[in-house]
């Protein structure tokens, strides 16, 4: 794959070039999906760390990822741009939240990226501290982060959702982040597709962080209530510091300060990486689905299925619960389907394509 088709696959050119992959067969899919990652790995600019290099990512991915969607959406509509700030003072920070609304492809995607800076309140710094964190209430913070949801309009183009976030106290900070499918319907293609596509870019960092972080993102994304997973998995990772096992926070010497930061800089490539993929490995599917026609039967299942959804934000989500001691509550609701449904006690056919998603979703299943 030269660099133009690499530029096609991972951002488009144009409305008929865009995602190459997607029209690729079956076989070729998951090779292509290799290639997309090894060219953004090839074509990343390598940043130092800092907090303004971090806001400075974030804003130009979210810019990308907006533009490049509203292209590939095809409705003519264009995301909203809402510009927020936390508070009276500047100082506290800012967000911006970004909605794109009944597209063609999209009933409702968000893009919202968050700059905020504050002292510890008591529930969060009891959160972090069940986390492992010794933190301290009052403890001044910095927090940075990308967030991504996808709604589409078809019932077989899976739901997306998406973060790449940093958290800073005192003098050490740790980034977190991970992608994820949602699915109706079952497609072993598009699992495969996806998972390879994540697989690819964590073992250029650590052959067995794809392992780790898609374990964890199937222990997260568990409605224990309802003895069943939210989706199909990717990969989650939080109080990711380095891609080492060694332990050096309590040391002050100069050079375990300046591995630490060594170290800091790996995972913020790698964590650019990710951002930069998200689009390359759900685009593909979106675009190899959203055409294909469905009825009020797919229909009614898929509002069922985003009450789900919004159950596990609203009852288990530490991001949702974290937003809501003292943010904003229209950036934190945003990720809300735009229409669900509750009926009681539905339980698919026997040998339905519903019953072979409930039955997937009841234990995770190895993709790659």
């Amino acid at each position: 794959m030269d660099m133009l088709s690499c530029q096609r696959a991972c951002f488009g050119s144009s409305s008929s070039s865009g995602l190459l992959i997607s029209f690729l067969p079956r076989e070729g899919r998951l090779t292509a999906a290799v290639s997309v990652v090894r060219c953004l790995s090839s074509t990343t600019n390598s940043l130092s760390f800092s907090r303004s290099n971090f806001e400075t990512f974030l804003l130009s991915i979210q810019h990308s990822i907006c533009e490049q969607l509203a292209m590939e959406d095809g409705s003519g509509k264009r995301f909203c741009y809402d510009k927020w700030q936390r508070g009276e003072d500047p100082s506290l920070g800012y967000g911006i939240t970004r909605v794109l609304e009944n597209g063609n492809s999209m009933e409702k995607a968000a893009v919202n990226v968050s700059i905020i800076h504050g002292h510890l309140s008591e529930a969060r710094a009891k959160a972090m501290s069940s986390r492992g964190r010794n933190v301290e209430v009052g403890s001044e913070y910095f927090a940075g982060a990308l967030s991504i949801v996808f709604h589409p309009c078809n019932p077989y183009v899976p739901t997306f959702r998406s973060d790449v976030r940093y958290f800073e106290v005192k003098d050490f900070g740790w980034f977190g982040g991970g992608a994820d499918l949602t699915p109706n319907y079952l497609d072993e293609d598009d699992a495969r597709y996806f998972h390879t596509f994540l697989k690819e870019i964590c073992d250029k960092f650590d052959p067995d962080f794809y392992q780790r972080s898609k374990s964890a993102c199937d222990s997260y994304f568990y409605l224990p209530a309802r003895k069943e997973h939210r989706g199909i998995g990717g990969i989650f990772f939080d109080d990711l510091e380095s891609f080492t096992v060694d332990d050096h926070k309590s040391e002050n010497s100069i050079m375990v300060k300046e591995k630490y930061k060594s170290e800091r800089a790996q995972v913020f490539e790698f964590v650019c990486q990710l951002a930069k993929g998200f689009l390359p490995s759900y685009l593909p599917i979106v675009k190899r689905k959203r055409d294909l026609p469905y009825g009020d039967r797919e229909r009614q299942w898929q509002l069922l299925r985003r009450g789900r959804y919004l159950e596990f934000n609203l009852l288990y989500d530490r991001g949702v619960k974290f937003g809501l001691d003292g943010g904003r509550i229209e950036s934190i609701m945003v990720s809300a389907p735009p229409l669900i449904a509750w009926k009681y006690n539905v339980v698919p056919e026997i040998g339905s394509p519903e019953a072979q998603m409930i039955e997937t979703l009841s234990c995770p299943r190895i993709w790659v």
